[in-house]
């Protein structure tokens, strides 16, 4: 449906400028003057030549955290000024960039303007707006402090894109040197190895056992190339089935928590999330027991969820969440003991906060560590691979050597 532009004096002679979905100009004019507004310009939507290029993909393609955050600062700024939520809307609106975006806001937009609350209209979209989003922008709109939830919730989700970005970057470098240690060992084995073959099957030599298996390894790679892609896609395939089922991931997120420096990064990166947006919840006016499980469902991590899960139930019978808490292997003492005080002080959202706090500084930390760490066990790691190929080829030319030279 074309979108027009237009420009129209409201009841106290301010000028506003927004956009409206229509079939013909004449259907604007009535829609705006049904409103009792005076009309001061509409513009055609560009055709042809001069129109917007757009390109499905790229039109239907979820905005990033990113983009949600600035939009969510910018929203709260201009509430905070005083611009009517719909006017607000419209500003934000034609400065989106995003046309995927720019299409969600013109809808929220238009459903504010038909009486909806805020919160009803960015409910209709799922996969822009989380149901984290959603519930702090109805707890604002309850409590008459709209500006200062968005305002939360854009510093919510900047300090959770950080924390992401994180443990991105910590997990980038390993496996760039991975692929790197893959494709030099592919390299070798298909291109080098055959060649050294070839001379020592000339040669009738007497081949070691790690020279055997490395001939082996390079002919299945080179003339099976079509069965190992099967394979890879097998495994792929049936980690990805297995992850489904309810054991499977489970199996799989707990692996994920135990491994060697990963691990702990996961924790610390799990427990931050945790902390902080059951706390933003609280502060928000949320209530606990609905603030555990809005967290529960952006946990990404079945271990996490369960223990979650078990504090909402200690809960829900009014137990201290903290005794639960203090039987989960995936929170510290520490943890525990800040929940503690929070629930017997009344302070329990400004607790969360502060553990999220600490818990950003450990990832950091973990980050640091894993980059130390990281790079020399790479360096040893590919040094082996090159080694053991190496020295498979070069260890039967030695015994010719020596028998040549008796």
């Amino acid at each position: 449906m074309p979108v027009f532009e237009y420009r129209v004096r409201d009841r106290n002679g301010k000028i506003l400028a927004a956009t409206l979905e229509a079939e013909t100009i004449a259907q604007v004019r009535d829609a705006l003057r049904a409103k009792g507004m005076m009309i001061v310009d509409i513009k055609a939507p560009k055709t042809g030549l001069n129109g917007d290029v757009k390109i499905p993909f790229l039109d239907d393609r979820p905005p990033s955290v990113k983009i949600v955050a600035v939009f969510s600062r910018q929203l709260a700024t201009l509430i905070n000024a005083g611009v009517p939520l719909v006017q607000s809307l419209a500003i934000m609106q034609r400065q989106i960039e995003h046309k995927g975006f720019q299409k969600v806001v013109r809808e929220m937009r238009t459903d504010v303007e038909g009486g909806l609350p805020l919160s009803e209209a960015i409910s209709k979209h799922p996969k822009v707006f989380s149901r984290l989003y959603i519930n702090l922008v109805r707890a604002g709109e309850t409590s008459g402090t709209l500006d200062a939830i968005m305002d939360r919730i854009s510093f919510f989700l900047e300090k959770q894109l950080a924390l992401t970005g994180k443990i991105k970057s910590a997990l980038t470098y390993p496996v760039i040197v991975l692929v790197f240690a893959i494709l030099i060992t592919y390299f070798l084995l298909t291109t080098i190895v055959p060649q050294f073959a070839s001379v020592l099957t000339s040669l009738n030599a007497p081949l070691p056992a790690l020279t055997k298996f490395l001939m082996a390894v390079s002919d299945f790679l080179r003339t099976k190339v079509l069965l190992m892609v099967v394979i890879i896609a097998g495994l792929v395939f049936a980690y990805r089935s297995y992850y489904k089922t309810a054991q499977g991931r489970r199996v799989i997120d707990q692996i994920k928590l135990r491994l060697p420096v990963f691990g702990t990064l996961t924790q610390r990166g799990a427990i931050a999330n945790f902390t902080r947006t059951f706390g933003l919840l609280l502060a928000s006016g949320v209530n606990i027991i609905e603030s555990l499980e809005i967290t529960k469902g952006t946990a990404n991590n079945a271990i996490v969820e369960e223990t979650i899960e078990n504090a909402r139930n200690v809960v829900m019978v009014g137990e201290p969440m903290s005794g639960s808490l203090a039987t989960s292997k995936l929170m510290p003492p520490m943890v525990v003991s800040m929940v503690s005080i929070g629930e017997e002080t009344g302070s329990l959202d400004q607790m969360l906060n502060k553990v999220a706090d600490f818990y950003d500084r450990e990832v950091d930390e973990a980050v640091e560590s894993l980059t130390a760490a990281i790079e020399p066990i790479m360096i040893v790691f590919l040094g082996t691979i090159v080694g053991v190929i190496v020295a498979g080829m070069f260890l039967p030319m030695f015994s010719i050597i020596g028998a040549l030279s008796q």
